[in-house]
């Protein structure tokens, strides 16, 4: 948790201003004991009735003033907490969208959620309370230990016995507490998990007719969550009645000892109100101090995961010493020799890969699953660096782009239509948030978009959910290759992006692309063989090695793995019937 307080540095005033507050609390509470000693003693006793009312008025004016300190206490401790949460969320956030896939696959997104609100938001109650209550304590709790010795040393043995009483009960409470709040994060972990998956899989959960299973999943999540915050909880109700059990034997101890010395002439009556009162004070001090002793480290666990996060240093950066874009363009993409490991996996993904991608061809990506073809693709804009080898774009190595120089040069559209809350257009618009209207609709009439955005209420003001989960997989994906489109990007990356389009609708899609990307490097992975057919060049992955490379009537030729590939997909009658297609296609231009 200490690791965190650096980011506390912008609030130094503000600190300073609740510590004088603070001294200003603990010096008009234990100044009113002292008062109410002067009213008994030699007011009261004495029938002194000027004593009385001096006295009453001071002890009116210091409560006032005690009053307003507390009223800023307050003020400025939630001021101070929020305030440094709200930037360790911000710092969270900005580190996880740093982060490459090395670093997501290491956080689930479970957890990355709970961190970023539940351990944020038990840090700031914690510290809440620390700043508002704790922070006093130990000032009340020493000052009020003198205040009572001096007066009544003779019962100070009493003070003594109870807080070595209290400091007993509060360690017997920390060993306790603190396993148990590492395993509470871990079960708010798992429950958000389960949650997460039953949310995401709900359609397939009931194809499956397993609604009884996730049900169970989720109960025993819960149950145990349930069962470790009913144990903190028994453990902090058990604090509250065993300090006052404390409190009021000592007490009693202090009247009853406090007599006999009152008897013998040795203390005064109005003296040993106040020692008792001073005594609670300590007592209360110790409470607090026990409370934040069962609050901190459930937090200090929350810092630790939080300040985990932040102190996560990304794998993939940009360089020291980035190179100039300024002339480089065309966004020619090249492999030499390019061998790629997933981080912990044994066996390479990728073996020796080379190729390259000229500007104005179209190169094609195909293989069984598994064989690596989106894996190849993920390593273009560096969502992982290659182990050895290098990839290179318009003749420099992609490891000495700035990562946003990269990134401006790439219209990447995933496998899965990832689209976000708001609406058609700035959806499309995620890609160029100055485009016009005008390009807008240019973008949505090459990706085939247009026919279902009229048919939409509001058309390109009609929302979108999260995830567009409103519209259908193929309005995803025409969404998300408009999206790209409207970036202009020097390389476009369709990484099995057309896998959710009807063939009528494919084909449609990469005719109206080829003006598009007349002058640009495209490189598609593919699973479907018709889409690929007229790609200039075609590369066959099979078990992470290139076994093949050539046009569709080369591969057909010599390359049995993409024969097998195209037969399985295809009749031959099919396979003529699109060469046909294809030969005029290349006649017309």
């Amino acid at each position: 948790m200490f690791k965190l307080l650096k980011y506390l540095k912008p609030y130094t005033l503000q600190l300073i201003m609740l510590i004088a507050l603070v001294f200003g609390t603990v010096v008009a509470t234990l100044q009113l004991p002292d008062y109410m000693a002067t009213i008994i003693d030699k007011g009261i006793v004495n029938s002194n009735t000027s004593v009385i009312f001096h006295s009453g008025l001071l002890m009116l004016l210091v409560a006032f003033g005690g009053g307003i300190c507390t009223i800023g206490i307050g003020f400025l401790s939630s001021k101070i907490a929020t305030g440094f949460c709200r930037d360790i969320r911000n710092k969270v956030f900005s580190r996880v969208e740093s982060f490459s896939l090395v670093e997501f696959n290491k956080f689930s997104t479970a957890s990355l959620i709970t961190r970023s609100t539940n351990d944020v938001q038990q840090i700031q109650t914690v510290m809440v309370l620390l700043l508002r209550i704790v922070l006093q304590a130990p000032i009340m709790g020493i000052w009020a230990i003198f205040k009572a010795y001096n007066l009544a040393s003779s019962l100070s043995w009493i003070m003594a016995l109870a807080v070595a009483v209290v400091l007993g009960v509060i360690f017997v409470m920390f060993a306790v507490a603190i396993p148990k709040f590492k395993i509470l994060q871990k079960l708010v972990d798992r429950l958000n998990l389960v949650t997460r998956e039953n949310l995401t899989g709900l359609r397939v959960i009931r194809a499956f007719n397993n609604e009884k299973i996730e049900q169970e999943k989720f109960e025993k999540a819960n149950v145990d969550l349930t069962e470790a915050n009913l144990f903190v909880n028994r453990l902090m109700v058990v604090i509250q009645p065993a300090m006052m059990l404390i409190l009021n034997l000592a007490s009693v101890l202090i009247v009853w000892m406090g007599s006999h010395l009152i008897n013998s002439g040795n203390l005064g009556i109005g003296n040993m109100i106040a020692f008792m009162q001073y005594t609670m004070q300590v007592i209360m001090a110790f409470l607090i101090i026990s409370l934040a002793f069962i609050m901190v480290p459930r937090a200090s666990v929350s810092a630790e995961r939080v300040n985990e996060v932040i102190d996560t240093e990304p794998i993939i950066k940009d360089p020291k010493k980035p190179i100039s874009t300024k002339n480089l363009h065309g966004g020619m993409v090249e492999f030499n020799n390019v061998t790629f490991c997933y981080p912990g996996a044994d066996t390479p993904v990728l073996k020796n890969i080379s190729f390259k991608a000229n500007s104005g061809e179209t190169t094609a990506i195909i293989g069984s699953t598994g064989s690596g073809k989106s894996t190849l693709i993920n390593l273009i804009p560096r969502f992982y660096d290659i182990n050895s080898g290098e990839i290179i774009i318009d003749g420099v190595d992609v490891r000495k782009y700035k990562l946003e120089d990269l990134y401006a040069k790439i219209g990447y559209v995933p496998q899965k239509g990832v689209l976000f809350s708001g609406t058609v257009e700035s959806n499309i618009k995620y890609g160029a948030p100055n485009a016009t209207n005008d390009e807008v609709k240019k973008f949505s009439e090459i990706s085939q978009a247009e026919e279902f955005i009229n048919n939409l209420d509001g058309k390109f003001n009609a929302s979108i959910a999260e995830g567009g989960s409103n519209i259908s997989g193929g309005q995803k994906q025409r969404l998300a290759i408009a999206r790209a489109i409207a970036r202009k990007p020097e390389i476009y990356i369709f990484d099995d992006s057309f896998s959710s389009l009807d063939f009528k609708t494919d084909a449609m899609l990469r005719q109206a692309l080829k003006s598009e990307t007349e002058h640009k490097t495209v490189l598609i992975v593919a699973q479907r063989i018709s889409t690929i057919l007229s790609a200039e060049k075609i590369i066959v992955l099979d078990e992470g090695k290139i076994v093949g490379v050539g046009t569709h009537q080369q591969l057909f030729k010599d390359c049995g793995i993409y024969r097998e590939i195209a037969y399985s997909q295809l009749s031959e009658n099919e396979l003529k019937s699109y060469q046909i297609n294809i030969d005029r296609e290349k006649a017309k231009n």
